[in-house]
């Protein structure tokens, strides 16, 4: 079973642990506007893939405002935020800071994106919310790139992570 903390405690997570070379299941979002976006599977472009518990949050906002910048030079990927916050938040969130060059999608109903990558937080105080986590998945819909943050309240590498899209070309 994979594992991160939240300030220092151990936070189970439960789903089906994927790892680089694995296939990216195919999951449903749904986005801002109410629509469904789909995440994995192979796609014509490259996916950077963001899961985080909430946009309400420093940590989160942060990430989402930072890949937003990072991301705006990378016409080869596609990027989707997917948080458990509902849609109508998240526009909120979109609209507030200004993002506009990914995708904020939530998993708020079913959760099957964090299932289907392995990083819904199954107990603590954080117990239905998705871990902090970044997969790329290349056009094949392999994943070349997993980070599951060891700390919640961490970012990630967000270096590592633009690194990987760039190989995955």
């Amino acid at each position: 079973m994979q594992t991160t903390t939240f300030n220092g405690t151990t936070v189970n997570l439960a789903g089906t642990p994927l790892n680089v070379g694995d296939a990216a299941p195919s999951v449903i979002a749904t986005g801002t506007d109410l629509n469904d976006v789909e995440i994995g599977g192979a796609k014509d472009r490259i996916q950077l893939i963001i899961t985080v518990p909430s946009l309400d949050t420093d940590t989160c906002a942060a990430e989402t405002r930072r890949f937003n910048v990072d991301v705006n030079n990378l016409d080869i990927c596609e990027t989707t935020v997917i948080s458990m916050d509902l849609p109508f938040a998240a526009d909120r969130f979109c609209t507030t800071e200004g993002i506009e060059n990914l995708t904020v999608a939530s998993d708020y109903i079913n959760k099957d994106v964090s299932k289907a990558f392995g990083v819904l937080m199954d107990d603590n105080k954080l117990k239905g919310l998705s871990a902090r986590a970044v997969f790329v998945i290349d056009r094949s819909g392999i994943i070349t790139y997993k980070e599951i943050v060891s700390e919640v309240t961490a970012e990630p590498n967000y270096e590592a992570a633009l690194e990987a899209i760039k190989e995955a070309r």
